[in-house]
């Protein structure tokens, strides 16, 4: 049923939780675990900052492969740059992924509106089921 299950990352707590998932469903039905950043370049898109931004997302993306791959899973993974929602869903398209497994914020309020959510944009377009996992900090 999963073959193929993608795990977007910006190495925050929510994204961990988001992992933790990810590793347990992906074993479960001998999945490979995908791994993704996006470069916010809505952010950055040239200087010092773009270059801070990639840095973290070669991290981590490795600390999904380093813990995936103890896990006994094969793990595929990728450093994109654009819009993060639109990064993932064309990501999911290009690749045959079977679910997506992300964390969440859990912003409410102004800044919910000011900041926008990633995960609810994937939810309301993505073509396959999406596992949402509220980190708590």
């Amino acid at each position: 049923m999963y073959d193929d299950i993608l795990v977007p990352t910006d190495g925050s707590y929510g994204a961990n939780a988001a992992l933790e998932h990810g590793i347990e469903i992906a074993s479960q039905w001998d999945a490979t675990l995908h791994a993704l950043y996006v470069v916010d370049t809505r952010l950055a898109r040239s200087g010092p900052l773009l270059e801070t931004l990639r840095d973290e997302g070669r991290q981590a993306v490795r600390d999904v492969e380093v813990a995936g791959t103890q896990a006994g899973l094969t793990v595929v993974t990728e450093i994109a740059e654009g819009n993060p929602h639109e990064e993932i869903l064309s990501y999911v398209s290009e690749h045959g992924i079977d679910m997506v497994i992300m964390g969440t914020h859990g912003r409410t309020g102004l800044d919910r509106v000011v900041m926008g959510s990633v995960a609810e944009r994937v939810v309301r377009r993505s073509p396959v089921p999406v596992l949402t996992v509220r980190g708590e900090e």
